[in-house]
This record gives C-alpha cells, sequence and structure tokens, in this order.
C-alpha cells in the first residue's frame, strides 16, 4: 500500500513553518509565536524554542498579548533541538543567533528586538507592538511566496 497521494506524502504539509527563537523562550519568541498564530491562522506552521528555556512565560509577556486580545498564557518555553531547526522553513532568531544550527536551504532573520525580562508592562507594549510589525511583513512575504 502507498503513502503517497498523487505523488506527495500525506504527512508533509506544504505550508511554510516559522520557527522562533529567543534564550529563554519565555517573552519575545512567545509573542512572535503568538502574533504569527492570531494572525495567520492555520495557513503558517509556528513553533518557538529557546537556547536555554525558563520554567515559565513571562507574565509580562501574556498581559501585553492578553491586551490585544491574543493568549498566551498556556504556552510553555521549550528547548531548541535540531529537529525543530530541520523542521521549519524561517528560523528567526532573537538574541541567540549563535546558539542556532545551521542548516543550508533555510532562512534565517535575526530580529533586534529589547528582551521584555524584568520589564514592566510600559516597556513591553512597544516590543510586542515591533514584533506585530514584522509579523506582518513575515506573513506578507511568505503569502507571495507561494
Amino acid at each position: 500500500m502507498s503513502s503517497t497521494i498523487d505523488g506527495k506524502d500525506p504527512l508533509v504539509s506544504d505550508k511554510p513553518s516559522v520557527l522562533f527563537v529567543c534564550v529563554h523562550n519565555a517573552g519575545r519568541s512567545q509573542m512572535a509565536a503568538g502574533w504569527l498564530a492570531h494572525l495567520a491562522g492555520d495557513r503558517i506552521e509556528v513553533r518557538s524554542a529557546g537556547s536555554a528555556p525558563a520554567e515559565t512565560i513571562n507574565p509580562v509577556a501574556v498581559e501585553a498579548m492578553a491586551e490585544v486580545g491574543i493568549d498566551i498564557a498556556g504556552a510553555t518555553p521549550k528547548i531548541l533541538t535540531t529537529e525543530a531547526v530541520q523542521d521549519s522553513d524561517v528560523v528567526i532568531t532573537m538574541g541567540c543567533g549563535d546558539a542556532c544550527p545551521y542548516f543550508p536551504g533555510k532562512r534565517y532573520e535575526d530580529w533586534k528586538l529589547d528582551d521584555p525580562a524584568g520589564q514592566g508592562i510600559e516597556a513591553v507594549r512597544p516590543i510586542r507592538d515591533e514584533i506585530r510589525t514584522r509579523i506582518e511583513q513575515l506573513i506578507s512575504e511568505l503569502d507571495s511566496g507561494r
């Protein structure tokens, strides 16, 4: 019995996948993943990870995203794996680019963003908003590339 449909493996998705990586996977990368899932729906596969994940997600990041109607409270910081990078089409690092394995053929970007760790909500809101702007641009690029 064949595992292909019309010559394609049904387990391989043709939608792009994006991996967001920051050191603790508790703030920037979780906000970016939340924005991408919210704005792109199921058109883009979303992953996030950290090179040294925290125990829990940053509560101020959760609060900032809740202000715009996005719930990331259930997110859990995850360790960056080679497999996560291999399985992603786009890898976006946020302050830990040197910890991320490199594979030819992947699109890599390093977003210079302030770290929300230890910051109050007034400092995290502009980070959240800048991430949204970058996510909107990313979605536009990925949608036009199909």
